[in-house]
């Protein structure tokens, strides 16, 4: 089903010409006040009482504490064949102790929470943890699990051109990937940084480029243009739709359906008809390599088995959900959703992708008691997933059973260093011992502040957590407030 033609920002050729300043970064640090959603603030806490390690357990401890908390994240495994064996997982009486009053913090309201040893997956410590809770963003963790499990580890999404139904005409045909661009790889920045060639996304000016060239050895200069969104099914728009932390959910798009696709927004405005729109920018990106392109393109379904001219293909499919978890990207998140749904041959649609994880998860022995499901970014209040299942599917992914689910623990955001957590754990947060060693998914939607992830604790045992608050309190304040039970995680020895 197509949108009611609206305003189109048409992405233009000009677009694809390297920038004067290609070797100088824009400068966006991938600040995130949340994690997708339009709210101020930094999340630094900043409440000025203290590192928040203190639990007493000797100065042996205090003495690895302070050389591990100086250490910064670089590249490399995250975790070890041997971590589960290295050191002893702390007990629920020790976690118990040190946790001690930071859960009782008024600004949290009612919270769910769930401690797991991340090598075995054995529950340790928690409140409320089998029961449900709104995830917001931390629903992402769900979608991810279930599509590495699902997708071959080479799975890539493609964006083709195949010849029409009638002489003359091609049909530019998408395939699911909203991260295809029309700025040249020098201008591309995801969270604030420059892409590499594993995680550059397809580029319509190469699309177009193929596809002329294809047209000029046919003898073809003059084209009329259709395109076919198809590939999905149900309603274009989720019920929490504001043109802003998402656009419509359709398989053809350019640079999300940005109307800037510079914009470093994590909620940046939205085009109405993003399929419009990217048809529009390939018949540019065609006009430029020389095609003459007869008509403003119209929606039609490509004909079956028609001759492909041309395609481009996105990443890897875990260096998707990388990219999804790190900037909390809700665009992606339910384009990978659906990409579940066809491999478990359901419909594409918020209602197939649902159920689609939903399986997949169950399948894979993920508790999922109380767990509804109704979308794939976590935008959605309907949602509810307990803490308990958050833990075991950062448990599985962590797990050496499980190597295809590794991108979900590479792809978290690292405490005071990447995505959605680069400004919490500050200095002044009272949580700033536990910055470069946190690995975690934010969530965040009003009245909700959730947090889950991984950390390594004081005699170096990787445990997963999972933190889920409901709160009248000041986001900043509840945020803070979770940071700081985290890093009484971190700092335990116990």
């Amino acid at each position: 089903m197509a949108l009611a033609a609206g305003v189109l920002t048409v992405a233009d050729p000009a677009l694809a010409q390297p920038s004067p300043s290609a070797s100088r970064s824009d400068g966006h640090n991938g600040k995130h006040g949340d994690d997708g959603h339009r709210q101020g603030g930094d999340a630094q806490g900043g409440n000025g009482n203290g590192n928040g390690n203190g639990n007493g357990n000797g100065n042996g401890q205090q003495d690895r504490r302070g050389n591990r908390h100086r250490a910064v994240p670089v590249k490399g495994p995250v975790l070890s064949a041997g971590d589960a064996g290295d050191s002893r997982a702390p007990t629920g009486t020790g976690l118990r102790s040190a946790l001690g009053a930071t859960v009782q913090d008024k600004s949290l309201g009612a919270l769910n929470f769930a401690v797991a040893d991340a090598a075995t997956g054995e529950f340790l410590f928690g409140d409320q943890e089998n029961t449900p809770a709104t995830p917001a963003s931390t629903t992402k963790l769900a979608t991810s699990v279930a599509a590495l499990s699902l997708l071959p580890a080479d799975h890539r999404i493609a964006t083709t051109v195949v010849q029409g139904a009638t002489p003359g005409e091609i049909t530019l045909v998408g395939g699911g990937d909203p991260t295809l661009t029309a700025l040249p790889v020098d201008q591309i920045r995801i969270g604030g940084a420059p892409v590499d060639a594993d995680s550059a996304p397809a580029s319509m000016a190469d699309l177009a480029h193929r596809t002329a060239a294809a047209l000029k050895a046919a003898g073809t200069t003059t084209v009329k243009l259709s395109y076919d969104a198809s590939l999905y099914s149900g309603p274009l728009l989720h019920k929490d739709h504001d043109a802003m932390n998402i656009a419509a959910v359709t398989p053809l798009m350019v640079d999300e359906g940005r109307i800037d696709p510079r914009s470093p927004d994590e909620a940046p405005a939205r085009v109405f008809d993003p399929a419009g729109q990217a048809a529009e920018s390939f018949a540019n990106f065609l006009k430029a390599e020389g095609i003459t392109v007869q008509n403003k393109a119209a929606q039609a379904t490509a004909p079956a088995g028609a001759k492909e001219l041309a395609r481009v293909e996105s990443p890897e499919i875990g260096r998707m959900v990388e990219r999804l978890l790190t900037t909390s990207d809700n665009q992606l998140a339910e384009a990978v959703a659906r990409q579940t749904a066809i491999a478990a041959k359901q419909p594409a649609s918020f209602e197939g992708a649902a159920s689609a994880v939903t399986a997949e998860l169950t399948r894979l022995g993920v508790p999922m008691n109380g767990v509804v499901l109704t979308d794939g970014s976590g935008l959605a209040k309907a949602n509810l997933i307990p803490p308990i299942t958050l833990v075991k599917l950062l448990a599985a992914a962590a797990s050496p059973q499980h190597p295809e689910l590794r991108p979900v623990i590479t792809g978290l955001p690292i405490a005071g260093f990447t995505g959605t957590l680069v400004g919490r754990f500050g200095a002044k947060s009272g949580a700033g011992e536990a910055a470069g060693i946190v690995r975690a998914k934010t969530g965040t939607l009003a009245g909700v502040n959730t947090l889950a992830g991984t950390v390594v604790d004081a005699d170096g045992r990787v445990l997963a957590f999972a933190l889920m608050t409901r709160t009248t309190a000041d986001p900043n304040t509840a945020r803070a407030a979770v940071d700081r039970i985290v890093a009484k995680i971190a700092a335990c020895g116990c």
